[in-house]
């Protein structure tokens, strides 16, 4: 039972006639369209898939009845949605654009903050598109920018270099659950170098990966060594015909040796085996590969940021006020 001294602040209140409640799994698609017209008005380009929404409630940790929110307007339609999940260090959230500067915002700031502090997260942050309407709100809340994100794009025409493995090395494409639970371990030791990213589960990851919907074997590739996999590569062939670089890890003790390489020109050129007709990833300044996406000719084409807000003082931001722009 809750103490009246530990009692969460109320929530800023939404418009007249609005209402907040967890989400369902039939609410996909309705949040869906929340965050694909956002994503256009405030990046310029639609991204999102149904897909990466249906992996991450699919994922085990993800709880839709503590975890998400949607806001529905005064004929039931969803007009906001979202989300905390990475054991509450990171919130999507999406006001649709017909429905901004109402307030919306600031209820999903505060009841975001207040379930990641349920969670015990010392901080909670967001990736928005730099210099966008969500920018510009959260950093007027106090957000601050944690690190930076670059969506890159092969011109057209263009391929990665092919690099030849190393001797002793060779591609494989995952057909059973041990070397996908291999590939899984060099995923989280790699990106568990990055400041902030903790380990993420089998079944979680697995979820947005070799179990997101519609996914096939050809998309998790690996190299091996010896029979061990020491470096591996997830490709999305999304329904825009964009071949795009979820993930790409290479063990440590083998970088340097141009795994990485050759396992992004693989990854590329399998994705335009089946009508992919763009190539794109995301990296950010955690990882350090920056460089190696600009030197195979790949071109900067969007800037992220991930702005974080620090939870530890117990105050609830996003309480006062909503920019009108927000």
């Amino acid at each position: 039972m809750t103490s009246p001294s530990s009692a969460p602040t109320p929530l800023p209140p939404l418009p007249a006639g609005h209402t907040a409640r967890p989400a369902v799994p039939t609410d996909l698609d309705a949040v869906f369209r929340v965050h694909a017209d956002a994503e256009v008005l405030d990046a310029g380009v639609l991204a999102i898939e149904p897909e990466d929404i249906a992996g991450d409630w699919a994922r085990p940790s993800m709880n839709l009845a503590d975890d998400t929110l949607v806001v529905l307007d005064e004929h039931g339609v969803v007009v906001a949605s979202a989300e905390v999940s990475r054991a509450g260090r990171h919130r999507d959230a999406a006001v649709h654009p017909q429905a901004r500067g109402r307030g919306i915002g600031a209820h999903l700031v505060a009841w975001s903050e207040q379930r990641a502090r349920q969670l015990g997260s010392p901080t909670l942050g967001q990736h928005v598109p730099e210099g966008s309407s969500p920018h510009r709100y959260l950093a007027g809340l106090g957000h601050r920018v944690g690190h930076t994100a670059w969506v890159l794009v092969l011109p057209e025409g263009r391929s990665v270099p092919e690099r030849d493995l190393p001797e002793g090395y060779a591609f494989a494409t995952i057909e059973d659950e041990a070397r996908r639970h291999a590939a899984h371990e060099v995923v989280q030791d790699a990106f568990g170098e990055w400041e902030g990213r903790g380990r993420e589960s089998y079944d979680d990851w697995s979820a947005t990966t070799v179990a997101r919907p519609g996914a096939q074997p050809w998309q998790l590739r690996v190299v091996e060594r010896e029979g061990v996999v020491v470096a591996t590569c997830f490709t999305i062939l999304d329904s825009q015909g964009t071949g795009y670089v979820s993930q790409l890890a290479v063990a440590r003790e083998h970088r340097g040796r141009g795994l990485a390489q050759a396992l992004l020109a693989d990854a590329f050129r399998r994705a335009r085996e089946r009508g992919a007709t763009r190539s794109e990833l995301s990296t950010d300044s955690r990882t350090g590969a920056l460089d190696l996406y600009l030197k195979v000719g790949m071109e900067p084409t969007q800037t992220w940021v991930n702005l974080v807000t620090d939870l530890g003082s117990g105050a609830d931001l996003g309480s006062g006020a909503e920019p009108a722009d927000e």
